[in-house]
C-alpha cells in the first residue's frame, strides 16, 4: 500500500507542479499559483504542507470541477463567468473556500444580476431606422436574430392577419427575449409583412406573409398567417445559440 507524503514546497515562480484536485489534473507553476494572496499561496509559497501522491501529483481534496477557472482567473485576473446559475453558485463556492476575494466579488455580482433579472424580466425589441443599423445590430449579437417586417401600405383586406403577426412576434419575443435578439422593421419596403431569420449573422430562413389577390380588374396584396412555420423557423435559430452552431449534415438529414 502506498502513502500520500506530506512535504513544504519551495521552489521557484518558474518551476511547474503537477495538481490532482479531486480527480481532475491540472500543470501550472508556482508562480501562478503564488500571484495572489490566498489559500493556495499559502500552500505553494512554504507557508503551508501539502500533500503528494507516488508519482509526485499534489493532492487537494476539492472537487476539480470548476479548477480550471480558479486557475484562469489566476493567470489572467478576468475568466468568463458560467451563464447557469448553479454552476456560479458552485465557482463562488470554491473562490470562497480558496480566499479568492476578487472573484468571490465578481460571482456574487453576476448572481444578483441574475436574481433581478428574473424578479424583473426585462424583454427589449430593437426598432430600426435604417439598413446600416440593421446589419450593425446583426453582426455585433452573439444571439440568433428574429426580424418582423411591417408596412401597413396597399393592405385594405387583411388587417386581422396582420395583427395575428404582430401578437405572434410580441409572444414570441416575450417567451425568448434572453435567448434571440428580435428585430421590428419599419423603415420602408415593398414587402408588407416579412419574418427573417439570423445566426451567426447570417440569413437563415425568411418567410414572406403576403400573397397578391385578383379581384376583377385590379389586384391588392394580401397578408397572410403562416403560424406554424414561423414557430418552426424560430426553434431553428436557437440552435445557433452557441459559438460553433447547429452540425451541417444533421441538419441537411433533418429537412430530408
Amino acid at each position: 500500500m502506498q502513502c500520500n507524503q506530506a512535504y513544504v514546497i519551495k521552489g521557484s515562480p518558474a518551476q511547474y507542479v503537477k495538481l490532482n484536485v479531486g480527480g481532475s489534473l491540472h500543470y501550472t507553476t508556482i508562480g501562478t499559483l503564488t500571484k495572489h494572496d490566498n489559500m493556495l499561496k499559502a500552500m505553494f509559497s512554504g507557508r503551508l504542507e501539502v500533500l503528494t501522491d507516488s508519482e509526485g501529483w499534489i493532492m487537494i481534496d476539492r472537487c476539480g470541477k470548476h479548477f480550471a477557472t480558479i486557475l484562469n482567473f489566476l493567470r489572467d485576473e478576468s475568466v468568463p463567468l458560467p451563464e447557469n446559475q448553479r454552476e456560479l453558485q458552485e465557482l463562488l463556492h470554491e473562490a470562497r473556500y480558496y480566499c479568492m476575494s476578487d472573484l468571490s466579488e465578481l460571482c456574487e455580482r453576476a448572481l444578483a444580476q441574475k436574481e433581478n433579472e428574473e424578479i424583473d424580466p426585462k424583454c427589449r425589441v430593437q426598432l430600426i431606422t435604417s439598413q446600416q443599423e440593421e446589419q450593425r445590430l446583426i453582426q455585433s449579437t452573439s444571439k440568433p436574430v428574429v426580424k418582423l417586417l411591417l408596412n401597413r401600405h396597399n393592405n385594405n383586406t387583411s388587417d386581422d392577419n396582420l395583427l395575428k403577426n404582430i401578437e405572434l412576434f410580441d409572444r414570441l419575443s416575450l417567451k425568448y427575449s434572453r435567448r434571440v435578439l428580435f428585430i421590428k422593421d419599419v423603415i420602408g419596403s415593398n414587402e408588407i409583412c416579412q419574418w427573417t431569420f439570423y445566426g451567426h449573422g447570417k440569413k437563415l430562413a425568411e418567410v414572406c406573409c403576403t400573397s397578391i389577390v385578383y379581384a376583377t380588374d385590379r389586384k391588392n396584396t394580401k397578408v397572410e398567417f403562416p403560424e406554424a412555420r414561423i414557430y418552426e423557423e424560430t426553434l431553428n435559430v436557437l440552435l445557433y445559440e452557441t459559438r460553433i452552431g447547429p452540425d451541417a449534415e444533421l441538419m441537411q438529414a433533418n429537412f430530408n
